[in-house]
Parts: structure tokens; C-alpha cells; sequence
């Protein structure tokens, strides 16, 4: 009954993605027109590349995870361990891609950082690109935040239901080593309810 650890394993890869709306200044963006600025205007291209392919691939991620923890929720319900299973490997492969995608984000904030550019977050780094795509990327990654509050409810309520089955197995082992008799709390005779019925009986 580890699925539910495991499927909360994977929230803190997304929590740096929450990331704040930042306060931005007009001079601080990088200006996208002019023959001075043609390098300029190449590093912003590339950007708003690279930020435009982790955008896409962390929303691909974020929406297999939202219909695989759809999935577990309702194996976890109907006890199919075969289909828990197979889930649990599904699961891990996106953890891996989503990994990937916070290694790519630090990675391109470690660069801007390097280049003068905002690096506390990929928000206000696309903030300062002063391209047409720029409010784009911003509701992508406003939309990022609210898949990742859903993976977290979900998550949630699936650790819920591990946790309301380990409960149910627990009364039921209660059961069979008692006998199905309430175990006294006080008195003489407690040691040998502790046994059970059943377990003398397969002594």
C-alpha cells in the first residue's frame, strides 16, 4: 500500500513552478526591434524558444498525471491491484520527464542569471522578453499552476484512500487474531483474549 507515498513524491518537482507574478519595470526588457540590437534580439528568440518547448512538454506531463492519478483513484476504490501496478510504472516514467523538465528550468535560469537577465523564475524571465508570444507564455504558465494545484488535490485524496484501506486491513487482522471478540483493556483475563479464539484454535 505504497501507492499513495509515491504518488505525493513527485509534488515537490512541481511547487517551484508555483511561481509569484512578478513586478516588472518597463526598462527592464529586453528591447525586440532595432539594427543595434540584433544579438539581442537573437538570444530572445531563443528563449522564448526554450521556454515555449518546456512550457509544452511540462503541460503534457501535468495532464498524464492528472488522468493517471484519475486512474489510481479508481483502482485504489476497486482493490485491482493488477491495474495499481501497472499504474505505479506509468507513474514513474512521467516523474522522470517531469524531473527533466525541473532540471531544464534550472538549467535555463542559471543562464539568464549568467546573461543579466531575471532568474528567480521562468515568470519573470519571459516577463522581460518583448515578443508577441511573451503574454502567451505567462497564461501557460499561470494554467501550469492551477494543473499543479489539481495534481495536488488529487494527489491528496488518493493518500486518503491508502490510508482509510490500511485502517480497514488493520480491523480486519484486529478481527482474525481476536476472534472476532473486543480486546479488554483492563483485568486478568486480557492476556488470554489476546490470543484469539482463532489463533488457539489453529495452535
Amino acid at each position: 500500500m505504497g501507492e499513495g507515498s509515491r504518488t505525493v513524491g513527485f509534488l515537490p518537482l512541481l511547487e517551484p513552478l508555483l511561481e509569484p507574478e512578478p513586478v516588472l519595470k518597463q526598462s527592464t526588457r529586453i528591447p525586440g526591434d532595432g539594427t543595434q540590437h540584433v544579438l539581442a534580439r537573437c538570444m530572445v528568440k531563443n528563449y522564448e524558444n526554450e521556454i515555449g518547448e518546456l512550457l509544452t512538454e511540462l503541460a503534457d506531463v501535468q495532464t498524464s498525471l492528472l488522468s493517471t492519478l484519475s486512474e489510481k483513484r479508481q483502482s485504489l476504490v476497486a482493490r485491482d491491484e493488477a491495474a495499481l501496478s501497472a499504474l505505479s510504472a506509468r507513474e514513474q516514467e512521467l516523474v522522470i520527464r517531469l524531473q527533466a523538465c525541473h532540471e531544464r528550468r534550472q538549467n535555463l535560469l542559471a543562464r539568464a542569471s549568467s546573461e543579466g537577465l531575471p532568474s528567480d523564475s521562468i515568470q519573470s524571465l519571459s516577463g522581460v522578453l518583448d515578443t508577441p508570444s511573451r503574454h502567451c507564455m505567462q497564461d501557460s504558465i499561470r494554467e501550469s499552476a492551477q494543473r499543479t494545484k489539481l495534481l495536488q488535490h488529487q494527489s491528496l485524496a488518493n493518500w486518503v484512500l491508502v490510508q482509510r484501506s490500511l485502517l480497514h486491513l488493520s480491523q480486519l487482522i484486529e478481527i482474525i487474531a481476536t476472534g472476532g471478540k473486543p480486546k479488554p483493556t483492563y483485568g486478568n483475563g486480557s492476556n488470554r483474549a489476546a490470543s484469539g479464539a482463532l489463533v488457539d484454535r489453529a495452535a
